[in-house]
């Protein structure tokens, strides 16, 4: 589309492609999330969207998108990518900025497809916007937040240089949860190698960037 460049916008890796979805892709992304997140004992989300019924989860993936469109705007943006990986939708991640001109301060969400767990994806596909973040568009700061019994989420966040940024109570399942707080500095990123960014430039206004920062 001319008039949403964003739609061109890619980022890929060694072995994943990320973009903003087609509406085949959004299925493909509501097939994942009916088919399961993460185990049904456990919930890493401060909203519990994954404890629907598996058509009510496809739904809401799908809306969500929708929604983080239709409200974007360069003071206040969401930017959720699926992950294609050998030619399939596993996943999403997101990167999210409010006042970002001014800020330079993203933060990142993410879920993968249960099958798709222990391969590395989910590291990559991270390391995938901080690339955008920190090459593509500037940022100064990345940050991140995971439950404390979330170690798989902790891991990928320590494999990649975040640091503790503090402790936040939230309300999860009518229980107090404690969420650490993660930040990772650009002095303190590498972008690993084959990492590229695709069709960036038409894309800066619309993250609040004038092509000359």
């Amino acid at each position: 589309m001319r008039n949403w460049p964003l739609f061109r916008l890619r980022l890929t890796t060694p072995r994943l492609e990320l973009r903003l979805p087609s509406l085949d892709d959004l299925d493909d992304l509501g097939d994942r999330a009916a088919e399961g997140v993460h185990d049904p004992d456990v919930m890493p989300f401060v909203f519990p969207w994954t404890h629907g019924e598996p058509a009510d989860r496809a739904r809401t993936t799908v809306q969500y998108h929708f929604r983080a469109w239709g409200e974007w705007s360069p003071e206040s943006w969401k930017c959720p990518f699926v992950v294609v990986f050998e030619g399939q939708v596993v996943g999403t991640q997101e990167l999210a900025g409010t006042d970002f001109g001014v800020t330079r301060e993203v933060f990142s969400g993410s879920w993968l497809g249960r099958r798709f767990h222990g391969m590395g994806i989910g590291t990559e596909m991270r390391a995938a916007v901080l690339h955008l973040a920190f090459h593509g568009l500037g940022a100064r700061y990345a940050t991140s937040g995971a439950f404390t019994d979330n170690p798989a989420s902790l891991a990928i966040s320590r494999k990649l240089g975040y640091a503790a940024d503090g402790v936040q109570v939230h309300n999860r399942l009518g229980e107090p949860a404690e969420t650490l707080r993660l930040r990772l500095s650009r002095d303190d990123w590498t972008t690993p190698a084959g990492f590229l960014i695709h069709d960036l430039e038409p894309c800066l206004p619309l993250f609040g960037v004038s092509r000359t920062a």
